[in-house]
Protein backbone atom coordinates (compact mmCIF):
# COMPACT_ATOMS: atom_id res chain seq x y z
CA UNK A 1 0.00 0.00 0.00
CA UNK A 2 1.32 3.44 -0.93
CA UNK A 3 1.64 6.12 1.71
CA UNK A 4 0.71 9.70 0.85
CA UNK A 5 0.38 12.97 2.73
CA UNK A 6 -2.01 15.86 2.17
CA UNK A 7 -1.44 19.53 3.00
CA UNK A 8 -3.80 22.45 2.41
CA UNK A 9 -2.52 25.95 1.63
CA UNK A 10 -4.26 29.01 3.06
CA UNK A 11 -5.74 29.82 -0.35
CA UNK A 12 -7.49 26.42 -0.44
CA UNK A 13 -5.16 24.63 -2.89
CA UNK A 14 -4.49 21.08 -1.71
CA UNK A 15 -1.09 19.43 -1.99
CA UNK A 16 -0.80 15.63 -2.06
CA UNK A 17 2.49 13.76 -2.24
CA UNK A 18 3.60 10.14 -2.38
CA UNK A 19 7.27 9.65 -1.63
CA UNK A 20 8.90 6.84 -3.61
CA UNK A 21 12.54 6.37 -2.65
CA UNK A 22 13.37 3.89 -5.42
CA UNK A 23 13.13 6.32 -8.34
CA UNK A 24 15.07 9.32 -9.60
CA UNK A 25 12.07 10.65 -11.55
CA UNK A 26 9.40 12.90 -10.08
CA UNK A 27 5.95 13.22 -11.67
CA UNK A 28 3.92 16.25 -10.64
CA UNK A 29 0.94 18.20 -11.86
CA UNK A 30 -1.66 20.85 -11.12
CA UNK A 31 -5.17 19.52 -11.68
CA UNK A 32 -8.12 21.89 -12.02
CA UNK A 33 -11.71 20.79 -11.52
CA UNK A 34 -12.66 22.42 -14.82
CA UNK A 35 -13.44 20.65 -18.08
CA UNK A 36 -15.45 20.75 -21.26
CA UNK A 37 -18.70 20.10 -19.39
CA UNK A 38 -18.31 23.57 -17.83
CA UNK A 39 -18.71 25.21 -21.24
CA UNK A 40 -21.78 26.39 -23.12
CA UNK A 41 -22.73 26.00 -26.77
CA UNK A 42 -21.27 29.45 -27.42
CA UNK A 43 -17.82 28.72 -25.96
CA UNK A 44 -17.42 24.95 -26.39
CA UNK A 45 -13.79 24.03 -26.83
CA UNK A 46 -12.44 26.91 -24.75
CA UNK A 47 -11.13 24.73 -21.89
CA UNK A 48 -9.05 22.69 -24.34
CA UNK A 49 -7.92 25.86 -26.14
CA UNK A 50 -6.88 27.32 -22.75
CA UNK A 51 -4.80 24.20 -22.11
CA UNK A 52 -2.95 24.88 -25.38
CA UNK A 53 -2.53 28.60 -24.69
CA UNK A 54 -0.97 28.00 -21.27
CA UNK A 55 2.24 27.06 -23.10
CA UNK A 56 2.22 30.14 -25.32
CA UNK A 57 3.39 32.85 -22.97
CA UNK A 58 3.27 34.17 -19.40
CA UNK A 59 4.24 37.52 -17.91
CA UNK A 60 7.85 36.38 -17.58
CA UNK A 61 8.26 33.72 -20.30
CA UNK A 62 7.70 33.40 -24.02
CA UNK A 63 6.58 30.14 -25.60
CA UNK A 64 10.10 28.94 -26.43
CA UNK A 65 11.31 29.48 -22.86
CA UNK A 66 8.34 27.53 -21.49
CA UNK A 67 8.92 24.57 -23.81
CA UNK A 68 12.70 24.59 -23.30
CA UNK A 69 12.62 24.95 -19.51
CA UNK A 70 12.24 21.22 -18.76
CA UNK A 71 12.90 19.65 -22.16
CA UNK A 72 16.50 20.89 -22.05
CA UNK A 73 16.97 18.72 -18.96
CA UNK A 74 15.47 15.62 -20.53
CA UNK A 75 12.15 16.23 -18.79
CA UNK A 76 8.65 16.42 -20.19
CA UNK A 77 5.97 19.08 -19.90
CA UNK A 78 2.43 18.31 -21.02
CA UNK A 79 -1.27 18.80 -20.36
CA UNK A 80 -4.68 17.36 -21.14
CA UNK A 81 -8.33 18.36 -20.96
CA UNK A 82 -11.23 15.98 -20.46
CA UNK A 83 -14.91 16.35 -19.62
CA UNK A 84 -14.28 17.44 -16.03
CA UNK A 85 -10.58 18.19 -15.55
CA UNK A 86 -7.58 20.12 -16.89
CA UNK A 87 -4.14 18.89 -15.86
CA UNK A 88 -0.79 20.60 -16.40
CA UNK A 89 1.96 18.13 -15.55
CA UNK A 90 5.67 17.41 -15.75
CA UNK A 91 8.12 14.51 -15.38
CA UNK A 92 11.85 14.95 -14.82
CA UNK A 93 14.74 14.10 -12.49
CA UNK A 94 13.91 14.94 -8.90
CA UNK A 95 16.94 17.28 -8.74
CA UNK A 96 14.79 19.73 -10.69
CA UNK A 97 11.51 19.32 -8.82
CA UNK A 98 11.47 23.01 -7.83
CA UNK A 99 11.92 24.08 -11.43
CA UNK A 100 8.95 21.95 -12.47
CA UNK A 101 6.65 23.29 -9.73
CA UNK A 102 7.59 26.89 -10.48
CA UNK A 103 6.94 26.42 -14.21
CA UNK A 104 3.63 24.64 -13.68
CA UNK A 105 2.47 27.44 -11.38
CA UNK A 106 3.52 30.03 -13.96
CA UNK A 107 1.64 28.51 -16.91
CA UNK A 108 -1.45 27.68 -14.84
CA UNK A 109 -1.99 31.05 -13.19
CA UNK A 110 -0.05 33.64 -15.19
CA UNK A 111 -0.74 33.04 -18.87
CA UNK A 112 -1.21 36.22 -20.89
CA UNK A 113 -2.83 34.75 -24.05
CA UNK A 114 -0.86 36.70 -26.69
CA UNK A 115 -3.09 37.58 -29.64
CA UNK A 116 -0.58 36.41 -32.24
CA UNK A 117 -0.29 33.07 -30.45
CA UNK A 118 -4.08 32.69 -30.31
CA UNK A 119 -4.22 33.03 -34.10
CA UNK A 120 -1.41 30.51 -34.57
CA UNK A 121 -2.75 27.98 -32.08
CA UNK A 122 -6.23 28.25 -33.56
CA UNK A 123 -4.86 26.72 -36.75
CA UNK A 124 -3.12 23.97 -34.75
CA UNK A 125 -6.40 23.05 -33.03
CA UNK A 126 -8.29 23.07 -36.34
CA UNK A 127 -5.71 20.60 -37.64
CA UNK A 128 -6.13 18.54 -34.48
CA UNK A 129 -9.87 18.47 -35.14
CA UNK A 130 -9.29 17.24 -38.70
CA UNK A 131 -7.01 14.46 -37.44
CA UNK A 132 -9.52 13.56 -34.76
CA UNK A 133 -12.42 13.18 -37.16
CA UNK A 134 -10.27 11.15 -39.54
CA UNK A 135 -9.91 8.55 -36.76
CA UNK A 136 -13.11 6.46 -36.74
CA UNK A 137 -12.55 5.19 -33.18
CA UNK A 138 -12.23 8.69 -31.72
CA UNK A 139 -15.11 10.13 -33.73
CA UNK A 140 -17.32 7.16 -32.82
CA UNK A 141 -16.80 7.81 -29.10
CA UNK A 142 -17.51 11.50 -29.51
CA UNK A 143 -20.65 10.87 -31.54
CA UNK A 144 -21.82 8.39 -28.91
CA UNK A 145 -21.28 10.90 -26.11
CA UNK A 146 -23.63 13.16 -28.03
CA UNK A 147 -26.22 10.38 -28.24
CA UNK A 148 -26.12 9.53 -24.53
CA UNK A 149 -25.83 13.09 -23.19
CA UNK A 150 -27.92 14.81 -25.84
CA UNK A 151 -28.52 18.50 -25.12
CA UNK A 152 -26.03 18.53 -22.24
CA UNK A 153 -22.40 19.80 -22.09
CA UNK A 154 -21.20 16.23 -21.40
CA UNK A 155 -22.29 15.43 -24.94
CA UNK A 156 -20.25 18.22 -26.54
CA UNK A 157 -16.92 17.64 -28.29
CA UNK A 158 -13.96 18.53 -26.05
CA UNK A 159 -12.26 20.18 -29.04
CA UNK A 160 -15.26 22.43 -29.71
CA UNK A 161 -16.50 23.34 -33.18
CA UNK A 162 -14.77 25.13 -36.03
CA UNK A 163 -17.06 28.10 -35.45
CA UNK A 164 -16.28 28.45 -31.73
CA UNK A 165 -12.55 27.79 -32.11
CA UNK A 166 -12.32 30.49 -34.78
CA UNK A 167 -14.13 32.98 -32.54
CA UNK A 168 -12.06 32.93 -29.33
CA UNK A 169 -10.17 36.06 -28.31
CA UNK A 170 -8.08 36.93 -25.23
CA UNK A 171 -11.11 38.30 -23.37
CA UNK A 172 -12.93 34.98 -23.78
CA UNK A 173 -10.18 33.02 -22.03
CA UNK A 174 -9.96 35.54 -19.21
CA UNK A 175 -13.72 35.53 -18.75
CA UNK A 176 -13.91 31.71 -18.66
CA UNK A 177 -11.06 31.48 -16.14
CA UNK A 178 -12.56 34.22 -13.96
CA UNK A 179 -15.90 32.39 -13.89
CA UNK A 180 -14.59 28.90 -13.16
CA UNK A 181 -11.23 29.00 -11.37
CA UNK A 182 -11.62 28.11 -7.69
CA UNK A 183 -8.56 27.45 -5.52
CA UNK A 184 -10.58 25.05 -3.34
CA UNK A 185 -10.95 22.90 -6.45
CA UNK A 186 -7.27 22.77 -7.37
CA UNK A 187 -4.83 20.02 -6.39
CA UNK A 188 -1.06 19.86 -6.78
CA UNK A 189 -0.06 16.19 -6.86
CA UNK A 190 3.42 14.65 -6.94
CA UNK A 191 5.12 11.27 -6.80
CA UNK A 192 8.89 10.89 -6.38
CA UNK A 193 11.83 10.75 -4.01
CA UNK A 194 11.21 14.16 -2.45
CA UNK A 195 10.57 14.65 1.31
CA UNK A 196 7.11 15.95 2.14
CA UNK A 197 8.70 18.82 4.05
CA UNK A 198 10.37 20.02 0.85
CA UNK A 199 7.14 19.63 -1.14
CA UNK A 200 5.29 21.78 1.41
CA UNK A 201 8.07 24.38 1.49
CA UNK A 202 8.07 24.74 -2.31
CA UNK A 203 4.28 24.67 -2.55
CA UNK A 204 4.11 27.52 -0.03
CA UNK A 205 6.75 29.40 -2.02
CA UNK A 206 5.10 29.12 -5.45
CA UNK A 207 1.45 28.15 -4.97
CA UNK A 208 0.99 29.92 -1.64
CA UNK A 209 0.98 33.45 -3.16
CA UNK A 210 -1.83 32.54 -5.57
CA UNK A 211 -4.81 34.61 -4.38
CA UNK A 212 -7.80 32.75 -2.99
CA UNK A 213 -10.26 32.38 -5.86
CA UNK A 214 -13.91 31.40 -5.56
CA UNK A 215 -16.23 30.33 -8.35
CA UNK A 216 -19.97 30.74 -8.00
CA UNK A 217 -20.80 28.72 -11.07
CA UNK A 218 -22.28 25.24 -10.64
CA UNK A 219 -22.26 22.33 -13.02
CA UNK A 220 -25.45 21.42 -14.79
CA UNK A 221 -26.36 17.92 -13.70
CA UNK A 222 -27.38 15.41 -16.32
CA UNK A 223 -30.88 13.96 -16.13
CA UNK A 224 -33.42 12.54 -18.50
CA UNK A 225 -31.46 9.87 -20.37
CA UNK A 226 -33.50 8.27 -23.15
CA UNK A 227 -32.28 5.25 -25.17
CA UNK A 228 -31.86 5.84 -28.91
CA UNK A 229 -30.87 3.94 -32.02
CA UNK A 230 -29.03 6.10 -34.54
CA UNK A 231 -27.32 5.33 -37.85
CA UNK A 232 -24.71 7.64 -39.35
CA UNK A 233 -23.05 7.68 -42.75
CA UNK A 234 -19.32 8.41 -42.60
CA UNK A 235 -16.29 7.91 -44.81
CA UNK A 236 -15.27 4.57 -43.23
CA UNK A 237 -14.57 1.16 -44.75
CA UNK A 238 -15.40 -0.77 -41.61
CA UNK A 239 -18.77 -0.45 -39.96
CA UNK A 240 -18.46 0.91 -36.42
CA UNK A 241 -20.77 0.42 -33.50
CA UNK A 242 -21.14 1.82 -29.99
CA UNK A 243 -23.69 0.48 -27.52
CA UNK A 244 -24.32 1.64 -23.99
CA UNK A 245 -26.09 3.94 -21.57
CA UNK A 246 -25.66 6.06 -18.44
CA UNK A 247 -24.17 4.36 -15.38
CA UNK A 248 -22.93 5.11 -11.84
CA UNK A 249 -21.22 8.32 -10.68
CA UNK A 250 -17.71 8.49 -9.19
CA UNK A 251 -18.81 8.23 -5.55
CA UNK A 252 -21.49 5.57 -5.99
CA UNK A 253 -21.24 2.54 -3.71
CA UNK A 254 -21.71 0.19 -6.69
CA UNK A 255 -18.94 1.75 -8.74
CA UNK A 256 -16.30 -0.91 -7.94
CA UNK A 257 -18.57 -3.93 -8.56
CA UNK A 258 -19.63 -2.41 -11.86
CA UNK A 259 -15.99 -1.93 -12.88
CA UNK A 260 -15.56 -5.61 -12.16
CA UNK A 261 -18.61 -6.56 -14.23
CA UNK A 262 -17.43 -4.38 -17.13
CA UNK A 263 -14.02 -6.05 -16.94
CA UNK A 264 -15.59 -9.51 -17.17
CA UNK A 265 -17.64 -8.42 -20.16
CA UNK A 266 -15.07 -6.51 -22.20
CA UNK A 267 -12.00 -5.54 -20.22
CA UNK A 268 -8.42 -5.39 -21.43
CA UNK A 269 -7.85 -9.13 -21.00
CA UNK A 270 -7.99 -11.27 -24.13
CA UNK A 271 -10.24 -13.64 -22.18
CA UNK A 272 -13.08 -11.11 -21.86
CA UNK A 273 -16.45 -12.51 -22.87
CA UNK A 274 -16.90 -10.14 -25.78
CA UNK A 275 -13.42 -10.82 -27.16
CA UNK A 276 -13.87 -14.58 -26.87
CA UNK A 277 -17.28 -14.49 -28.56
CA UNK A 278 -16.74 -12.00 -31.37
CA UNK A 279 -13.04 -12.36 -32.14
CA UNK A 280 -11.88 -15.80 -31.04
CA UNK A 281 -15.02 -17.78 -31.86
CA UNK A 282 -16.42 -15.94 -34.90
CA UNK A 283 -13.57 -13.76 -36.19
CA UNK A 284 -15.92 -10.81 -36.65
CA UNK A 285 -13.72 -8.15 -35.01
CA UNK A 286 -10.07 -7.30 -34.50
CA UNK A 287 -10.80 -5.66 -31.16
CA UNK A 288 -13.83 -5.06 -28.98
CA UNK A 289 -14.04 -3.58 -25.53
CA UNK A 290 -16.35 -2.32 -22.81
CA UNK A 291 -15.67 0.76 -20.70
CA UNK A 292 -17.16 2.34 -17.60
CA UNK A 293 -16.35 6.04 -17.25
CA UNK A 294 -17.66 7.64 -14.02
CA UNK A 295 -18.27 11.38 -13.75
CA UNK A 296 -19.14 13.39 -10.65
CA UNK A 297 -22.92 13.07 -11.10
CA UNK A 298 -23.40 10.28 -13.65
CA UNK A 299 -21.39 7.75 -15.62
CA UNK A 300 -21.06 6.19 -19.05
CA UNK A 301 -21.06 2.51 -19.98
CA UNK A 302 -20.09 1.80 -23.58
CA UNK A 303 -19.19 -1.18 -25.78
CA UNK A 304 -17.42 -0.35 -29.04
CA UNK A 305 -16.10 -2.31 -32.01
CA UNK A 306 -15.55 -2.26 -35.75
CA UNK A 307 -16.42 -4.99 -38.25
CA UNK A 308 -17.22 -5.66 -41.90
CA UNK A 309 -20.55 -4.02 -42.83
CA UNK A 310 -22.06 -7.40 -43.69
CA UNK A 311 -21.29 -8.64 -40.16
CA UNK A 312 -22.52 -5.63 -38.21
CA UNK A 313 -25.97 -6.90 -37.24
CA UNK A 314 -24.64 -10.38 -36.43
CA UNK A 315 -22.02 -8.76 -34.18
CA UNK A 316 -24.62 -6.66 -32.38
CA UNK A 317 -26.65 -9.83 -31.86
CA UNK A 318 -23.66 -11.63 -30.33
CA UNK A 319 -23.02 -8.70 -27.98
CA UNK A 320 -26.62 -8.85 -26.78
CA UNK A 321 -26.30 -12.59 -26.16
CA UNK A 322 -23.29 -11.97 -23.88
CA UNK A 323 -25.18 -9.23 -22.03
CA UNK A 324 -28.15 -11.56 -21.49
CA UNK A 325 -25.87 -14.35 -20.22
CA UNK A 326 -24.49 -12.11 -17.48
CA UNK A 327 -28.02 -11.05 -16.55
CA UNK A 328 -29.56 -14.55 -16.63
CA UNK A 329 -26.73 -16.76 -15.36
CA UNK A 330 -25.10 -16.12 -12.01
CA UNK A 331 -21.34 -16.66 -12.00
CA UNK A 332 -20.16 -19.91 -10.45
CA UNK A 333 -17.68 -19.92 -7.57
CA UNK A 334 -14.69 -20.65 -9.83
CA UNK A 335 -15.72 -17.99 -12.38
CA UNK A 336 -16.25 -15.40 -9.66
CA UNK A 337 -12.91 -16.08 -7.99
CA UNK A 338 -11.07 -16.03 -11.32
CA UNK A 339 -12.68 -12.71 -12.21
CA UNK A 340 -11.67 -11.24 -8.87
CA UNK A 341 -8.08 -12.40 -9.20
CA UNK A 342 -7.86 -10.94 -12.69
CA UNK A 343 -9.07 -7.47 -11.76
CA UNK A 344 -7.01 -7.43 -8.55
CA UNK A 345 -3.90 -8.15 -10.62
CA UNK A 346 -4.77 -5.45 -13.14
CA UNK A 347 -5.36 -2.88 -10.38
CA UNK A 348 -2.11 -3.80 -8.63
CA UNK A 349 -0.12 -3.45 -11.87
CA UNK A 350 -1.80 -0.12 -12.55
CA UNK A 351 -0.62 1.19 -9.18
CA UNK A 352 2.99 0.54 -10.26
CA UNK A 353 2.63 3.43 -12.73
CA UNK A 354 3.88 6.50 -10.85
CA UNK A 355 2.51 8.93 -13.42
CA UNK A 356 -0.91 7.31 -13.25
CA UNK A 357 -0.82 7.31 -9.46
CA UNK A 358 -0.05 11.03 -9.40
CA UNK A 359 -3.09 11.69 -11.57
CA UNK A 360 -5.30 9.32 -9.59
CA UNK A 361 -4.53 11.04 -6.28
CA UNK A 362 -5.45 14.45 -7.69
CA UNK A 363 -8.67 13.22 -9.31
CA UNK A 364 -9.75 11.33 -6.17
CA UNK A 365 -9.26 14.40 -3.99
CA UNK A 366 -11.25 16.60 -6.35
CA UNK A 367 -14.08 14.14 -6.97
CA UNK A 368 -14.40 12.41 -3.61
CA UNK A 369 -12.45 14.50 -1.11
CA UNK A 370 -10.27 11.51 -0.26
CA UNK A 371 -7.93 8.98 -1.84
CA UNK A 372 -9.19 5.43 -1.97
CA UNK A 373 -6.42 3.08 -0.85
CA UNK A 374 -5.51 -0.11 -2.68
CA UNK A 375 -6.56 -2.09 0.40
CA UNK A 376 -10.03 -0.51 0.29
CA UNK A 377 -10.43 -1.34 -3.40
CA UNK A 378 -9.19 -4.89 -2.87
CA UNK A 379 -11.61 -5.36 0.02
CA UNK A 380 -14.54 -4.12 -2.06
CA UNK A 381 -13.65 -6.46 -4.94
CA UNK A 382 -13.22 -9.44 -2.61
CA UNK A 383 -16.60 -8.76 -0.96
CA UNK A 384 -18.49 -8.56 -4.26
CA UNK A 385 -20.90 -11.47 -4.65
CA UNK A 386 -22.14 -13.24 -7.75
CA UNK A 387 -25.65 -12.11 -6.83
CA UNK A 388 -24.57 -8.46 -6.78
CA UNK A 389 -22.97 -8.78 -10.22
CA UNK A 390 -26.08 -10.44 -11.63
CA UNK A 391 -28.29 -7.70 -10.19
CA UNK A 392 -26.06 -5.06 -11.78
CA UNK A 393 -26.19 -6.86 -15.13
CA UNK A 394 -29.99 -6.95 -15.01
CA UNK A 395 -30.13 -3.24 -14.16
CA UNK A 396 -27.56 -1.82 -16.59
CA UNK A 397 -27.60 -4.36 -19.45
CA UNK A 398 -31.36 -4.14 -20.02
CA UNK A 399 -31.58 -4.09 -23.85
CA UNK A 400 -34.53 -1.72 -23.82
CA UNK A 401 -32.44 0.89 -22.01
CA UNK A 402 -29.36 0.65 -24.23
CA UNK A 403 -28.56 3.14 -26.96
CA UNK A 404 -26.99 1.91 -30.21
CA UNK A 405 -24.98 4.00 -32.67
CA UNK A 406 -24.15 2.47 -36.06
CA UNK A 407 -21.60 4.15 -38.30
CA UNK A 408 -21.32 2.97 -41.90
CA UNK A 409 -19.61 4.11 -45.07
Amino acid sequence: MRDYEIYTLKNGIRVVHNRVTTTKIVHCGIMLDIGSRDESLANQGIAHFWEHMAFKGTRKRKAFHILNRLESLGGELNAFTDKEKILFYASLRDDYFERALELLTDITFDSIFPSNQIKRERNVILEEMSMYFDDPDDSLQDEFDGVIFSGHPLGMNILGTQKTVKSFQRKDFRSFIRQHLDTRKIVFSSVGNVPMEKVIQLAEKYLGPVPRLTSRTSRKKFTGYKPKEISLKRNVKQARCAMGRTAFHASHARRTPFFMLTNILGGSGMNSRLNMALREKHGFVYSIGAQFVPFTDTGLFVISFGTEPSQLEKSIGLVKIELRKLADEKLGVKQLNASKEQILGQIAMGEENNMGFMMMMARNLLDRGKITSLDEIFERVKNTSATELQELANEIFDEEKLSVLRMRG
